[in-house]
């Protein structure tokens, strides 16, 4: 007699009510599959993500903000610090090492990151193609950068302000891409970096381009006006005036385009005479008395903050474990309707099929064979049930990870199987055999004669 044939044709006998509880109990496993993928994923990669830095200091605002936008680029800048005041922290005995950062643009929502090549350095990543930017508008790509938007070696692009799609183009000059890097599995995967240089030269640009004639006024026509009246007093001066104006326009689009091929710092801040700004600094101590007494003289005396990666995350992931922990009550909940649902329909089809069953010990079934048909029947719904929730979980993770190909979740692999995931299907397999107990029992002392003869 084979049992588990013989279970599968009752369950398929009254297919709306086990589709019901396979769905039930699919959904709630699935829930927890995602949490599951999510926790051990998401923190890993932000551990990952902030590996080597030690402290972040930026504009005055949120500390949270502060590092979910220069760390892990997710957020909204706070806002720029005086470079010389940044220049000055980096020589404090206190700091190993600072690694600048001007923020503000994208590509195709892809951040652009001004920085020097420490920061690859502090990654440790290495080179698919092409090599580090040397001069200004030259880009490096990161692995999925390149990927999704089909650019390698030799290409140009139009960087946009702003930190999301649809903001206004930086046409006045394109980047040219001059590096692709390996696939990391980290932030760098989604930037495109370059020199802080260039995200200066390209908002100088941008100011520059901004500024327009001003409309003529009564003064200034009768300006006009009296000045036509000595033209021909002045005409000899003009003349001279040209050529000096000529000379002097070309010499400055000579020091402009110049600029453009000049080496940019590969470490370090940049040297410039202007009064510059940076967005960020990362920064790493020089000793453990360092993360008590810099942090708190940066945030009381000067005009800056400083916010640890590590306090910052864990704060979040304490705001996140109440979402958390609701989602896997609501889980359980779905979950124990299933298995209520399934003690249900295994009892109320036992009522009906009595009859089958004293058949079946009649040609020769023991009353253990039946007690483990009652069994086979709720282990295969809550196993069925235990997979299709696995893959559900997997599939709406892909999703998830699809649609924010710019944001942390775009670094989840949905299709890793976590040896976690195992105690999922033991978990189903032990409501199952618990909604099939009392049921089994009743198959266990179903009574040959006094159900042969009712019938």
């Amino acid at each position: 007699m084979n049992l588990f044939k013989l279970s599968w044709k009752y369950l398929t006998f009254r297919p709306l009510s086990t589709g019901l509880n396979v769905l039930l109990l699919a959904l709630g496993l699935a829930i927890i599959t995602v949490l599951l993928l999510i926790q051990n994923q998401f923190e890993k990669k932000m551990t990952q993500d902030a590996a080597g830095i030690d402290l972040v200091v930026g504009a005055k605002g949120s500390p949270l903000q502060l590092i979910l936008s220069s760390v892990y680029h997710v957020d909204f800048p706070t806002g720029n610090i005086p470079m010389n005041e940044a220049v000055r922290l980096s020589r404090s005995r206190l700091v190993k090492q600072t690694i600048p950062m001007a923020l503000g643009d994208n590509y195709q929502g892809y951040r652009i990151v001004g920085t020097n090549h420490d920061y690859l350095s502090l990654y440790e990543v290495g080179f698919s193609s092409g090599k580090a930017w040397e001069e200004p508008f030259e880009v490096v790509l990161g692995a999925m950068v390149a990927e999704k938007s089909g650019l390698k070696l030799g290409d140009t692009f139009t960087g946009s302000h702003g930190i999301s799609v649809g903001s206004h183009d930086h046409d006045h000059h394109d980047f040219r891409v001059v590096g692709v890097l390996e696939p990391k599995g980290n932030v760098v995967d989604r930037l495109v970096l370059t020199s802080i240089e260039s995200v200066w030269y390209t908002h100088d640009e941008e100011e520059s381009g901004e500024e327009e004639p001003t409309s003529e006024t009564s003064e200034d026509q009768d300006t006009l006006a009296h000045d036509h009246e000595h033209q021909n007093e002045e005409v000899d001066l003009e003349e001279d005036d040209y050529e000096n104006t000529e000379e002097d326009h070309e010499n400055h689009d000579h020091d402009h385009d110049a600029k453009f091929h000049h080496p940019v710092a590969k470490s370090g801040f940049p040297a410039t005479d202007q009064d510059r700004e940076v967005t960020t600094l990362l920064v790493q101590y020089r000793s453990p008395m360092a993360a008590v007494q810099l942090p708190r003289m940066i945030n009381s005396n000067t005009n800056m903050q400083a916010a640890s990666p590590s306090f910052e995350m864990s704060r979040l992931f304490e705001l996140l474990g109440v979402g958390v922990q609701v989602l896997e009550g609501l889980a359980f909940v779905l979950i124990a309707i299933s298995g209520l649902g399934i003690f249900i329909a295994l009892y109320n089809s036992l009522k009906e099929r009595r009859y089958d069953l004293a058949v079946l010990r009649a040609i020769g079934a023991s009353k253990f064979q039946l007690l483990i048909l009652i069994f086979l029947e709720g282990i295969s719904l809550t196993f069925l049930g235990a997979l299709l929730g696995i893959l559900l979980g997997h599939g709406f993770l892909s999703i998830l990870a699809a649609q924010n190909e710019q944001g942390i979740a775009a670094g989840l692999q949905a299709w890793t199987f976590l040896s976690a995931e195992l105690w999922i299907v033991i978990y189903a397999l032990t409501v199952g055999v618990l909604a099939s107990a009392i049921p089994a029992w009743s198959a266990y002392q179903t009574s040959i004669a006094n159900q042969l003869t009712r019938k």
